[in-house]
């Protein structure tokens, strides 16, 4: 495996990325030489790329036991940094843990023992309670948005999970919130704080707000989301009730859209955000569960169509447009007789005007029962769409491919001839059900 390990400017190269910017060049050299680092950046500007890199790099080939450890808060934001890890290409292992899936899988995923583990507390735990493996080789831990990781409700796991690493000699605690309290247990001291907080200020995002005559504001919705067009967003709510009522009334009036919180089975989150991803759903309705940790792509705007309780959330919400070089637009739902919390600048509305065309459903999405483990390639499923299903490669959209199952987009026309003509092909050695999601 030793002539598989990428340096960093090979990494970059795999994922498509010309140069860092100056929080990740910081934070790099800060940790690589640093006990306890604190970074504290906006989300959607690289943290997970800034402690990923110099962990890899202090990895120790030889070894063939657990040697990083990556709590974070959400069953997404494993998923996440897991993916993201492997698109790095580096040949250390990596395997994602988390509530919401059968403890079954890990176990057997675990028998090859990654050099970096990710998982949220409860599942960690687990693992640890059953010595799935060695916790003496545990030299970094990061703690991926802390500030929900060391909240009340984790505390005796994360107490327990820390007690647990006799060997941990560099810490790395990661937020896009700040001000946030770090427990003794965390034995953190003397850290280095790398604060670009006071660079979420930015020019990038424009704050909008809307006034709806009805206290419920669906028409007001439907008619922004009319103007909006054919373009990927999110609608946040405050309640999963709030999702369910706003569900029917976009599937009354043909609008594509995918729902994405707390309440949903683990299986049914990670495809919504799958549908969203690949286009197939343009819009994403969902809790403040959505505002991060999540892997989405760029947004070109967000509505708040029930207001956020805190500046933390709003502030988070806002995080998921106007990322990186990107412009985009935060529009402020509100009845017209309601007041707008301190915390949202009080701006001259604007006027939403009419549109006629509404927002399209273009994509499909279809479920492929093979993936990584009976060494299916996204190449071998391309050629199986182009060769078998005579299409170009225009009409393929974007490949998905997980552990054991892959989803493929396609255009909403062609879906169920392809199903037709692909269902029960052979991929590598494997038989596969072919099905629209």
């Amino acid at each position: 495996m030793a002539n598989e390990i990428k340096n960093q400017q090979d990494i970059l190269v795999k994922l498509n990325i010309a140069a860092l910017n100056p929080m990740q060049k910081e934070a790099i050299t800060v940790i690589e030489k640093t006990a306890n680092t604190i970074l504290l950046s906006p989300t959607g500007t690289g943290k997970t790329l800034a402690f990923l890199l110099p962990i890899i790099k202090n990895l120790n080939i030889d070894n063939p036991e657990v040697q990083a450890l990556i709590v974070v808060p959400t069953r997404e934001l494993a998923i996440q940094i897991e993916q993201v890890v492997r698109n790095m290409g580096s040949g250390f292992k990596v395997n994602a843990v988390y509530g919401g899936r059968a403890k079954s899988k890990d176990k057997i995923e675990l028998k090859h023992i990654p050099a970096i583990l990710v998982g949220t507390p409860g599942r960690i735990l687990d693992h640890f309670d059953d010595d799935r493996f060695s916790k003496a080789s545990i030299n970094t831990l990061v703690l991926d948005e802390y500030d929900k990781s060391l909240e009340i409700g984790f505390e005796s796991e994360m107490i327990e999970i820390l007690d647990s690493l006799p060997a941990v000699s560099k810490r790395i605690l990661t937020s896009a919130t700040q001000g946030v309290k770090i427990p003794n247990f965390v034995k953190f001291n003397k850290p280095i704080v790398l604060d670009y907080l006071l660079e979420k200020v930015d020019p990038k995002l424009t704050v909008k707000t809307v006034i709806s005559d009805d206290k419920n504001k669906l028409g007001t919705l439907l008619q922004l989301l009319r103007h909006l067009g054919n373009q990927p967003g999110i609608i946040f709510c405050n309640f999963r009730d709030s999702i369910e009522v706003l569900s029917n009334f976009l599937n009354e009036n043909n609008i594509s859209h995918s729902c994405f919180s707390g309440g949903m089975e683990q299986k049914d989150r990670e495809r919504a955000l799958i549908k969203f991803r690949n286009g197939t759903s343009q819009i994403l309705v969902a809790t403040d569960l959505a505002a991060r940790g999540i892997d989405i792509p760029e947004l070109k705007f967000i509505i708040h169509y029930e207001l956020p309780h805190s500046a933390v959330e709003f502030t988070h919400r806002n995080g998921r447009t106007a990322r990186v070089n990107e412009k985009g637009t935060a529009y402020v739902l509100k009845w017209k007789n309601q007041l707008l919390p301190e915390f949202i600048e009080k701006k001259e509305p604007v006027e939403i005007p009419k549109a006629a065309s509404q927002v399209a459903e273009l994509w499909e999405t279809l479920f492929i029962s093979g993936g990584r483990k009976d060494k299916i390639s996204k190449g071998d499923i391309a050629g199986l769409f182009i060769k078998q299903g005579n299409i170009t490669n225009e009409q393929l959209g974007a490949i998905e491919l997980k552990q054991d199952c892959a989803f493929v987009a396609v255009p909403l026309a062609l879906a169920n001839q392809l199903v037709s003509t692909l269902n029960n092909s052979r991929l590598k050695k494997k038989k596969v059900r072919i099905y629209i999601l």
